[in-house]
């Protein structure tokens, strides 16, 4: 064959390849009237919806085939599924009030890619980390991953003397919650951190109405610093074991400085504890 025509060749399916990279997301349409269920060939680990009218649920302590999609009126949004092998699938979602299709049979073909943090496929990851010595491992991953995301679990944020302090997300997986945490220093001082703490309270039934207080340790912690410099914004995850509280409870996340009094507590509803995304 004359080298021309193999660089012809060549460049043809470079073009095709190219071609099937950038081609269009599917659609799927959902109402809040309905249930559409989406069939994986593989668990789902993870499913996250990019507008808060759109709502993906599935089985996060066991993981299943399937999830179901509802939406309300509104923008239109995306949704982003990672399988537990690391395939992702990627669709556009759209309210619909009439439904022409309420179940969606999906196959590892429609993926458009995989995730691997590092080269190194989720299944191994897993595997190293039910051997128990590479569990630090899986946490820094999942962390970081956490911190690259945009995702919120609502609007939880405490300001004094231009120290921010707020809860991101709150992030369940396997049997651990990720709260991803923000301090923003907006002083032009820098600010030493003594502890950054987190605590459940509960009110006691009595004349005084005194305060329980039980800390929760985290069994890891992600990026956490010891200084926040001026105008300067610090984003860390604190993980902890799954736990839940009753609606007379809450979490307190108490940030100390050291060798100053610019001390801040947040307080957590019961809500954003239970319903973690």
């Amino acid at each position: 064959m004359k080298p021309y025509i193999l660089i012809l060749a060549f460049i043809l399916a470079v073009f095709k390849s190219s071609a099937q990279i950038i081609k269009p997301l599917d659609t799927i349409y959902a109402n809040d009237q309905k249930n559409v269920a989406l069939f994986f060939s593989e668990p789902i680990h993870q499913g996250i919806t990019g507008s808060d009218n759109f709502v993906f649920t599935y089985n996060r302590e066991k993981e299943q085939y399937f999830g179901l999609l509802q939406a309300k009126p509104g923008k239109d949004s995306n949704l982003l599924v990672v399988n537990r092998n690391g395939s992702v699938f990627s669709y556009i979602v759209k309210y619909k009030e009439h439904l022409d299709r309420l179940n969606y049979f999906i196959t590892k073909s429609k993926s458009i890619g995989n995730e691997k943090p590092t080269d190194i496929d989720l299944k191994d990851v897993e595997k190293r980390e039910n051997r128990g010595s590479n569990k630090t491992y899986y946490y820094q991953k999942f962390c970081s991953y956490q911190l690259d995301r945009k995702q919120r679990v609502g609007r939880i944020k405490k300001r004094s003397e231009d120290i921010v302090l707020s809860v991101e997300n709150i992030v369940f997986d396997k049997e651990e919650l990720y709260f991803v945490i923000q301090i923003e220093n907006r002083s032009t001082l820098d600010y030493d951190l003594n502890f950054l703490k987190l605590s459940v309270e509960t009110r006691q039934k009595s004349k005084k109405k005194s305060l329980q207080r039980l800390y929760q340790d985290p069994i890891f912690k992600y990026n956490l610093p010891s200084k926040v410099a001026e105008n300067e914004i610090v984003r860390l995850v604190y993980v902890l074991p799954k736990f839940s509280i009753s609606n007379d409870r809450r979490a307190v996340l108490a940030l100390s400085e050291k060798n100053g009094e610019r001390n801040l507590k947040l307080k957590i509803s019961h809500r954003f504890i239970n319903n973690p995304n």
